[in-house]
Parts: structure tokens; sequence; C-alpha cells
């Protein structure tokens, strides 16, 4: 269940993204990679950051002056840095919250994905909060502010009664120590941060944490050029804490809460972040969903007829994801059409896409896009890739056996019983085949003619083909003893739920996978 303001924000987003998906392309769409670019904006902030403190005087005299310093006479990179550094900052806030708007809009916050929702909602306040630290180390008349305000803000919580805030009336209360302490806290939230950034992605099958290069290199050039045009400068001069700052150019995506707390009373400016943050918390369950939206499918995909539970909410990808499989995706946003499938039973929900994407005659044809599509009940689908789980999974491994039985069932039909080396039982799909590997590489196809509950043995029927190389072999020379290598299982050709009748017409040994489906089907 969505709210109307999710709508329409939904819509905007939708329409925005085809507009940057015809400019950039899907792959090259910024607001598919907002999480990745988040992580590279930190990684830039982090790397600036270490540079600007190998300079950095931690000192009160020392402070203002080093900075300045770094900026002037230094100004073709510190200067730059320091300015890339503040920009970067700002960047990941805007993308940030275009992150947590996007989610919100497009539902995707509740259940399992509640998780990673929260540790997001922690991550802003951190990333403000390392902000205005980081505000306050140059020193100059807007850190004044910014500290005096922090303090002054924090003095209001009980118990503190203003013990605070008089560290900072006259410039002699203010010691070396409290660089080393603002410093040694400008390194801690930053840690802290990253580490909630860990723990924000644990739960997103495959997530990406870096954007795509030619998005990287754009944001990084962007970032330069900003440096470069509109340098970061000092406010004011040095700080003057017996005199109060004026005429400040406040930086509103990380301050913006700060004029608050003196056009404010304290404690409304606390009710409002306090309200924000638990309004952010509990919206994961905001409206409360019914009883019967709670329950998770069963997904079976194809090849392999590989099985996946599906938790509430989970779009098919993520489901296949997270069960490892090795699914095509892109944009991971219903932007591209990489990740397109045909649903062969069952009901889903396409979820929000873009219509140049998924067509209505696609629709019509069965298929969706797994990265929005979400299952109403259990759902089996078919993916174009050769294999579910990769060139080295079960499902295509190769096998040595040993033949038991050899048997004529006909003048020209044999029926073979073949067993795995040290008693292996081979998993398998009723309708599934084996290729039969001769010694030149060449292979040659047959269908499981026993159901899969009964693997102890495999059973194969062959049927002899004038001058076929491996036949002529089976009916002249094989005996029981003899090894074979093959390797599978392979095949879509397998069972699937429908309300219609079945009708299966066989004709020789096209019998086998028929008798497998049906002693399957009544088992």
């Amino acid at each position: 269940m969505t709210l109307g303001p999710q709508k329409l924000l939904r819509a905007g987003f939708m329409r925005v993204e085809a507009v940057f998906n015809r400019a950039f392309g899907d792959k090259l769409n910024p607001f598919y990679h907002l999480g990745a670019l988040s992580f590279y904006l930190f990684w830039l902030i982090a790397g600036t950051g270490l540079y600007l403190y190998v300079f950095f005087d931690t000192s009160v005299d020392g402070a203002y002056r080093s900075v300045e310093l770094l900026t002037h006479k230094q100004w073709y990179a510190g200067g730059v840095i320091r300015s890339v550094h503040r920009y970067a900052s700002d960047a990941m806030v805007v993308t940030m919250f275009i992150h947590l708007a996007r989610y919100w809009a497009f539902d995707r916050l509740r259940g399992f994905r509640a998780f990673s929702w929260i540790t997001g909602v922690v991550l802003l306040w951190l990333v403000f909060a390392a902000g205005a630290n980081g505000y306050m180390l140059p020193w100059d008349r807007l850190a004044q502010f910014v500290t005096q305000a922090s303090f002054e803000w924090l003095d209001s919580l009980p118990g503190l009664g203003g013990t605070l805030v008089r560290n900072f009336m006259y410039d002699h209360s203010v010691s070396d120590r409290l660089f080393s302490l603002l410093v040694f806290v400008h390194i801690g939230l930053p840690l802290a941060t990253l580490l909630f950034m860990w723990v924000h992605v644990q739960r997103v099958p495959k997530a990406s944490t870096q954007p795509p290069l030619p998005i990287a290199i754009s944001v990084a050039v962007m970032l330069v050029l900003l440096a470069l045009v509109q340098p970061v400068l000092s406010q004011g001069g040095p700080a003057q804490l017996a005199v109060a700052p004026t005429g400040l150019s406040l930086d509103w995506f990380l301050l913006a809460l700060y004029p608050l707390v003196y056009a404010w009373q304290t404690v409304a400016v606390w009710a409002l972040v306090l309200g924000l943050s638990m309004l952010l918390t509990i919206a994961p369950w905001l409206p409360p969903r019914r009883r019967g939206d709670i329950a998770g499918h069963q997904l079976t995909m194809h090849p392999g007829a590989v099985a996946v539970a599906a938790r509430s909410g989970e779009t098919l990808l993520e489901a296949g994801l997270r069960a490892e499989l090795a699914l095509p995706y892109e944009c991971r946003a219903g932007g591209c059409g990489v990740c397109v499938c045909t649903v062969l039973n069952g009901r889903v929900d396409h979820g929000n896409y873009q219509p140049a994407v998924l067509t209505d005659a696609m629709r019509a044809a069965g298929q969706t896009l797994m990265c929005c599509a979400t299952a109403l009940e259990d759902v089996e689908l078919e993916v174009d890739v050769a294999a579910l789980k990769g060139s080295d999974a079960t499902a295509t491994q190769r096998y040595r056996g040993i033949v038991e039985r050899v048997e004529r069932l006909a003048e020209d039909v044999l029926r073979l019983s073949i067993v795995l080396d040290a008693g292996e039982r081979l998993d398998f799909v009723a309708g599934q085949y084996i290729n039969i590997l001769l010694d030149d590489g060449a292979t040659r196809a047959y269908s499981f003619a026993n159901p899969p509950h009964e693997n102890a043995a495999i059973e194969l029927h062959v049927r002899r083909v004038p001058d076929g190389r491996f036949t002529t072999y089976a009916f002249e020379k094989l005996r029981a003893g003899d090894t074979i290598e093959f390797s599978g299982p392979f095949g879509r050709f397998t069972l699937r739920d429908s309300a219609r009748p079945i009708l299966f017409v066989a004709g020789a040994t096209g019998f086998a996978p028929i008798k497998s489906i049906v002693e399957d089907a009544f088992a």
C-alpha cells in the first residue's frame, strides 16, 4: 500500500529518469547509482581530508593560520582540495537525500529492507554531525558560530545547564586540547559512518558501492571545476569569541538547522530533530500492511528448475541474487531491460518500470523485469541464460559413471542403468537430460527415464541409429562395469503447474522423459 505523496513523487522520478535515460543511457543514469555515488563521494571526502590533515595545526593560534596558508599559498593544491572536500560533502548529502526519497517513493523500505532503511537514517545524522564538526576546525568566524551554536544546543539537554557553552565565551577559555578533541571526533565520526555504510548494504544482494567509471570521472571533474570557479574561503577572519559573528554565508546542505537554534527555543529544535528521526525510523511500517501481504512465495527459476524462496516485498532479482544465482542485471531500477524474464506460471506485480523498456507487447507475452517485479503467488519463470549457477555449478558438472546393467528392451532399444562413483547421486528434475561425452569431446543427449526420487541409478533408453557413433558402441561393445563420462543435467522440458489439461505425445525412446515426468508426478 502506498500513499498519495509517494505516488506523486514516484511519477516524478519516473519522468526524470526517463529523460536521463534518453540523455545518458540507462547504464550511466545517475539516478540508478545514487547509493554507489554516496560511497564514492565518501572516499573523495576521506582522501581530501587526509591531505588537509597533514597541514592542519591543532592549536588555538595555528588552526586558522594553517588553513589560510593551505588555501592561499598552496591554492593550486591545498586550496583546490579544501574546496573539493567541502563540495563533495555537500554532494554526498544531496545523493543520500535523493536516494532516501527515491526508495520511499518506490515503497522499497518494508520487510527485510527496513534494516537498510533504519541504518540509512543513522547514516544521515552521522554525516550531518561529521559535517558540522568539520566546520569547527578552520577556526574562522563561521567556525565560531557553528561551535557556539552546537554547544549552546547541547547545553539544553537535561543535566548540562550551560556548562558547555561557558567554555566558548572568551578566547582565553579555549585551549589547544579543544582542537585535538575536534580532530579526534572528525576522524572518529567518518569511521563510524564507514562502519554503518558497510552495515547498510549487508542485506542488499550484490550491492554496488562504486559508480560506473564515466560517472565517477564526471563527478570528480565537476567538483574540481567548481573548486576553481568558486573556491571555499574562510569567513570573517579568525574567531573572536567575545564578539558575535554576523554576515555569514551558511552551507545550507549541512548547517540548515543552525539558524533555528537562535530563531526557536532549543527544546523545539530537539523536538524537530527527534520527531523527524522517529518518523523516518517508523516509515517502513506506515501505513501498516494487511496480514495477507506479509507472506513470501516460492520461485522456480529456469534453466535448471532452481527453487528460491522470495521474501515479502522482495523482487525476483533480489531473491535470485540472495540465492547466489547468476542472473543478468544492470541498473536494478527498470531502466535497462537486461534482467527481462518470462513468467511461465503464476502472477507477478510488474512494479515500477520504464514503459519504453517493458512494452505492452512484452507484458502480453508474459515477460517482466526481475528488478521491479514481485511475486503475488508461487511463480515459475525462465531466464535467458545458459545456467543459473554458473559454469562450475552442479547444474553443468561432469560425472563419471559405471554401467550397472545393459538390458535389451527391443531389437533396436537398450535400457542402460548407470551408477555414479562412491554411491553418489545426481539431483535432477523430471524431463531433463544428460550429455554423454565421447572421446573427441562430442556429445550425445539422452533423457532421464527414471523419476528424480529413484536416483540411486540413472536409467537411459538408447535407440540404435544406423552408423551412430555412440549407439553402435552401446549395442556392440558396452558391457556392465564399463565407465561412461557425462555432464548435466540440462533442459527445461519439465512439468509446470497449470489448470489446463496436459497431453503427452512421445515416439520411440522419446518415451523416456515422459516416463520420468509421469512417475514423478504420481509418486
